[in-house]
């Protein structure tokens, strides 16, 4: 029995027309009404006709699409009785011939001849209702397909077990991604969620799956947008009918993207399908499905051929011509994904379903074969494949009555394709499941972080304390006090204080008429703190997260911690400086990091030295930042960004670059630097900065660090607020970057005052030295204890909790750090002592309890000792006082 026709009812108050709705009447599964308040708008007057041999639907049209063409010429002339009857040019007989013609189930639409008035003639001939009619079934199809398409991607994947890591690195989380690439391949995780692939095979057919399929929805967007405003857009222009003119070109430049975009996605669909085939190792399954395979080739090579009608269309400047050739090849691409899901889904699930009956031998090895795929498929399929696996396999009927096995097999592949056929039976309820798998993991992702922050465990967080201590009482040691800021700063602090850094500071979107940033660094705040209070000396030092909108790297992160120390106030000329280097090397010294060395400038030497070369004063800080890219480009690199896109001439860069390959011991290369003759001698910046960095580098070597100290001209730091001393730690072997930097601001302080305040200061970068630290752990099998626990209490009796309390306070209020335990299970007090380190336990069992006293437990890395002690619940305290 034929199933019921929905109905889709026109004119109605507030309604519109979709393009879902155009598809459902072309493809004849939906009558159409017209609502009673449309029907009374029309003209009832007797108005006089003309003649029309037809409803100037183009020939060569398929059944579907006039069908279509006509449903949207109804709206049309439903929209164009927008007024009272007295003034409508439209009268209802042509309306009600079309909609009879629509709601008959006649094989072929007998149009005819047709009277219609001067105004009902303007809607035929000005109204692009064909080529509306094209677009909306182009519409929904590409919309329901690039819904479709990525789970039978999903099921190639999975077939080919190809690595998917590189979906995870398309979003940099910097607001610059595609967000329909991103999107897809967020989708396909979501699928894959589970899937084991990952890192096994780079297949290229895969990894360009959500570029492919991204750009398709993207060009779907488009496209539904202007149908669905093309669909409720009545016919303008009066008379002439001229305010309509340029919808043709509109639309051909809108569909024109999508042409290139299906024949993209058939070609990588199809390129998979063969890809699934190949991996078929059944020869009976193999051989059934040759025939599924031949059909994708033929497939392939009607899609190469309806782009070039669809394309020669296009020039030609034919439409509707184009819209039916691209119509015919997303129907060819949708055939194609069938053919892979197909092929994909055999691959999978095949040996399992189509086993063929051959003896009790044969069974016994079936079974056998049986088994180990169910439990490949355990090993490998994601869990949002899986489903869709299942829902294929629970709508195939089963034909025990074919004994041709190849029937049984066609079979199974018309019941599959009919899934991936949008007139198929089954489609609409395939396609609600594979909504149902991502839409459902929207508001249930799989919980990740934010790009650029990390979680740290209790055993990252023991190295992080560990190194914490060690910075405080380096900073102590020096005379610092402490100081805590606001983790955001008004944005105008923050502004033109970081170069081109600047556009790396998060915003805060406005909440209640200030404008805030995320701090930056630790250094604005200092000073900003600083010029409020009227301050003139002060040595403090921070510890507190900082935050950058960069795209992360391994030791670059967006959320981290800066460790400061600062000296603002007048002292003894490079006092400051010195103290400030001689920090950060006792720091990078007890931290123990390994090799490491100081790169040191000074920025009025860079002054000097670009005022040298022939740059202008204003371009000194632009060409600064170029400058410091010398550490991760060649100078070729920074040479051609200096010349091409900062104006400088090739002769000036050349001249840069024969200076910044200097670097050296610092005594050495600055005696270099003043020999006589020197160009820098000549020049007031530059002999200035020769002669404190002279200061500077006599104290570092009588302090015995200045081995560690390299002078390089190159280094430049970026900020734009150093006036002096200018350095950067790095540590040898590690490509981490920068592990610390600072210098000089003498003007910094004075922005946001008064008064000028000269200050210096360095920031360790504290997380590139923990990456640091955890590898040398790793390398070294060092074992991390977590906790500090001292001794565990251990009630081996169960609901004992008042007795562990008891005992357990006596420890605390000793100052004993302790742990309490209560389970008559003996082993899980033992492992819950192994895996923290815990080198003591207070035994308390049945016979403790009977006797009214305690055993003493020494554990050595956690293995048991077989000497106890026994001490009396007065006396344990003071023992293991003694003991630890």
């Amino acid at each position: 029995m034929a199933a019921e026709r929905s109905s889709i009812t026109l004119g109605g108050k507030g309604s519109s027309f979709t393009s879902a709705s155009v598809y459902k009447v072309a493809s004849g599964v939906a009558n159409v009404r017209i609502d009673s308040s449309a029907i009374e708008r029309f003209s009832t007057r007797n108005l006089p006709s003309i003649k029309r041999s037809s409803f100037g639907i183009p020939q060569g049209l398929t059944n579907e699409e006039t069908r279509a063409s006509l449903a949207v010429l109804l709206n049309k002339l439903i929209l164009s009785t927008s007024g009272p009857p007295s003034s409508s040019t439209a009268r209802s007989v042509l309306p009600l011939k079309i909609l009879e013609i629509l709601n008959s189930n006649a094989e072929s639409l007998d149009l005819g001849e047709i009277d219609v008035t001067e105004g009902e003639n303007i809607v035929l001939e000005k109204s692009c209702a064909s080529l509306i009619g094209l677009c909306s079934i182009i519409d929904h199809k590409s919309t329901t397909l690039s819904q479709i398409v990525d789970s039978v991607a999903a099921l190639s994947c999975e077939v080919t077990k190809a690595d998917i890591a590189s979906f995870s690195l398309l979003d940099s989380g910097d607001g610059n991604g595609d967000k329909d690439v991103i999107g897809v391949a967020g989708d396909l995780k979501v699928l894959l969620n589970g899937y084991k692939g990952v890192g096994k095979l780079e297949i290229e057919e895969i990894a360009k799956v959500p570029w492919i399929h991204g750009k398709f929805r993207c060009v779907v967007k488009s496209v539904h947008s202007d149908a669905r405003r093309e669909l409720n857009s009545g016919v303008k222009g009066g008379k002439t009918g001229s305010g309509n003119t340029g919808i043709g070109e509109a639309l051909g430049t809108t569909l024109s993207p999508l042409l290139t975009a299906t024949k993209t996605l058939g070609v990588c669909s199809f390129l998979r399908a063969k890809l699934c085939f190949e991996k078929i190792v059944n020869e009976n399954l193999r051989n059934c499905l040759s025939e599924v395979f031949d059909k994708s080739r033929v497939e392939y090579e009607n899609l190469k051929n309806s782009y070039k009608l669809a394309y020669t269309a296009h020039l030609e400047e034919d439409y509707c011509k184009f819209a039916h050739e691209l119509n015919e090849s997303l129907g060819i691409v949708w055939r194609i994904v069938g053919l892979e899901a197909v092929t994909a889904f055999f691959a999978l699930a095949g040996g399992e379903l189509f086993v063929q009956k051959s003896g009790d031998a044969d069974k016994e090895e079936s079974k056998t074969d049986k088994k180990k795929k169910k439990n490949e498929k355990k090993a490998v399929v994601g869990k949002g494949t899986s489903v869709v696996i299942q829902f294929i396999k629970d709508r195939l009927v089963s034909n025990e009555a074919a004994s041709d096995g190849d029937q049984m097999h066609s079979l199974k592949v018309e019941q599959i394709l009919n899934l991936f056929n949008p007139e198929g039976r089954g489609f609409d309820s395939f396609l609600d499941k594979v909504k149902e798998i991502v839409e459902s993991n929207e508001n249930r992702r799989l919980p990740k972080l934010p790009k650029g922050t990390r979680d740290f465990a209790k055993e990252q967080m023991a190295v992080r304390e560990k190194a914490f201590s060690i910075i405080q009482n380096v900073f102590k040691r020096h005379g610092a006090t402490a100081l805590d800021t606001p983790v955001f700063e008004l944005r105008e602090t923050l502004m033109g204080k970081y170069g081109e850094d600047s556009k790396l500071v998060y915003d805060i979107a406005d909440q209640g008429g200030e404008l805030c940033s995320l701090r930056y660094d630790l250094t604005v705040p200092f000073a900003r703190y600083v010029a409020m209070n009227g301050i003139t000396s002060f040595k403090r030092y921070q510890i507190a997260k900082v935050y950058r909108r960069d795209n992360p790297s391994k030791g670059r992160y967006r959320e981290f911690y800066q460790c400061d120390f600062d000296i603002a106030g007048l002292f003894e000329p490079m006092g400051p400086d010195f103290e400030i280097v001689k920090i950060l090397t006792e720091l990078l010294d007890e931290l123990e990091i390994g090799d490491y060395e100081v790169k040191l400038n000074h920025r009025k030497l860079l002054d000097g030295m670009l005022e040298i070369c022939g740059v202008p004063p204003e371009k000194f800080r632009t060409i600064c930042s170029s400058i410091d890219k010398l550490d991760k480009q060649s100078f070729e690199q920074v040479k051609k960004e200096m010349v091409e896109e900062k104006g400088l001439s090739s002769e000036i860069a050349d001249r840069i670059g024969s200076f910044v390959k200097e670097k050296g011991a610092p005594l050495e290369l600055l005696s270099k630097l003043r020999q006589e003759g020197s160009e820098f001698l000549d020049n007031q910046s530059s002999r200035e900065a020769l002669d404190e960095l002279s200061i500077m580098f006599e104290a570092l070597e009588r302090s015995k660090c200045s081995h560690r100290i390299v002078f390089d001209l190159s280094l430049a730091r970026g900020l734009d607020y150093y006036t002096g001393v200018i350095f950067e730690a790095v540590c040898i072997g590690a490509e981490v970057g920068s592990i610390g930097a600072g210098g000089r601001y003498d003007n910094l302080i004075g922005m946001f005052g008064t008064k000028q305040v000269p200050a210096v200061g360095m920031s360790l970068g504290i997380e590139r030295v923990f990456n640091i630290m955890e590898e040398l752990n790793e390398k070294q099998k060092q074992v991390i204890r977590p906790t500090e626990t001292q001794v565990l209490v251990s009630i081996m009796v169960d609901n004992k909790l008042a007795e562990a309390a008891e005992l357990v306070s006596q420890l605390w209020d000793a100052k004993i750090n302790a742990e309490y335990l209560v389970s008559k299970r003996k082993e899980k007090h033992f492992n819950r002592a192994k895996e923290s380190g815990i080198p003591w336990m207070v035994m308390v069992g049945e016979k403790e309890l009977s006797g009214g006293f305690v055993t003493l437990k020494k554990l050595e890395k956690g293995s048991e000792e077989k000497e106890d002690q026994t001490c009396s619940r007065d006396s344990f305290v003071g023992e293991l006082l003694k003991l630890l």
